[in-house]
Order: structure tokens, then sequence, then C-alpha cells
């Protein structure tokens, strides 16, 4: 059987671009679905040219019932991980619950440090000297979920933030595919004795 995944964006989905280009459709991997809570979603037409198929949810001022829509959706397509690959939507403690443990995001700092909107911004404003990517489970928070991969980068002043996000989407679309692909295998386990550690199986 594949393993299923159903990724959600807002945007332009360069990360799911990074997705289907080195994990949908290799050791049996599937992006069975795209899901957007824009119907302008640049991402959108990256997944038709894949062949994935997609939806549009917008929260229309009822986010609950979004959330319950955008489920069922996923559950219909017997989705296993979910990926938030620039999702810019809070999701509230009922879609978390009903995927606890198989929901990741991906965001531009070295969490728990700048979570939230603006992390690269708040990040040269306090005048950090090593900053990253995170890719973490999702819980009911914001970007405070167990981590799973973290990838750091020192920098230096004065800083160009346009070079600055550059080099953090480079690093998005590595970190993120090979979250993927290691959740994938069986390699990510919550430590039982503490549910904050993530422990990797890797050589």
């Amino acid at each position: 059987m594949p393993f299923r995944v159903a990724v959600l964006i807002s945007g332009e989905g360069t990360n799911l671009q990074a997705i289907l280009d080195t994990v949908h459709g290799r050791d049996g991997i599937e992006v069975v679905g795209v899901a957007s809570s824009r119907p302008d979603a640049g991402g959108l037409a990256r997944a038709e040219g894949a062949g994935v198929e997609t939806a549009v949810f917008e929260a229309e001022g009822d986010r609950h019932g979004r959330d319950r829509a955008l489920a069922d959706w996923i559950d219909e397509r017997a989705v296993d991980l979910v990926v938030l690959a620039g999702f810019m939507e809070l999701l509230g403690p009922e879609f978390i619950g009903r995927f606890r443990g198989r929901i990741v995001n991906v965001h531009p700092a070295l969490l728990p440090a700048f979570p939230g909107i603006r992390p690269i911004e708040e990040a040269l404003e306090h005048g950090v000297r090593v900053m990253g990517v995170t890719v973490h489970f999702v819980d009911e928070g914001v970007d405070s979920g167990p981590i799973v991969l973290q990838e750091a980068f020192e920098l230096s002043y004065p800083s160009d933030i346009a070079a600055i996000e550059e080099r953090v989407h480079g690093i998005e679309h590595r970190l993120l595919p090979r979250a993927v692909r290691l959740i994938a295998a069986g390699k990510v386990h919550v430590d039982p004795d503490n549910p904050r550690l993530v422990r990797i199986d890797e050589p």
C-alpha cells in the first residue's frame, strides 16, 4: 500500500513543488491531494500539472465549518500524513485531534524561537547570529509541536532579507521532503517517556 500524503497550501507552492519533484511517486509515497485556503494559489496549478487532485477550502467567516469539510476531504482519501507547506491559516483543535501525530509543518525559524508570523524579520530585529528552518509536528499551539528536523546557518550583518529568504527557502525545499520520506519509512518516533522528543532512526 502506498503512503498517502495530502499537502495544504496558501500561495505559490514552492515547498509543494519540492515534494512533487523529490518524493511523489518514489519509495511508495504518493501525494493524493492538494488543498488550498485560496482559490488563486499558484500551487494549485503545480498540483494539477502533476496530475494530483486539488480542492479549495476558504474559511469565509466559518473556520470550524471549513476545518470539518477539509478534514472530511482528507479522510475520504485515506491520507497517512498531512503536510502544511505554506498553509497560512490556523487549524482548530477538532482538526488537529482528527489527525494527531500525522500533521507536519515547515517553519522558517529555529523553534521554539520566533513562532508565528514574520519569523525572519523578528530574528533580524533581534540580531541573532544563527537562524534556520524547523519541521515539526503540529499541535494545538502556534508552531509549538515536537520538532522533527532542524537546519541552522550563521548570519552576518548587515544582512539582506531577500538573500536570507532565498537561503531559507532552499533549506525548506530539502528539509520538508526529507521529513516526509523519514516519516513514510517509519523512522520517526515520538519518545513515549518525553513527548517533546522526536527520535529519528537513521544510520
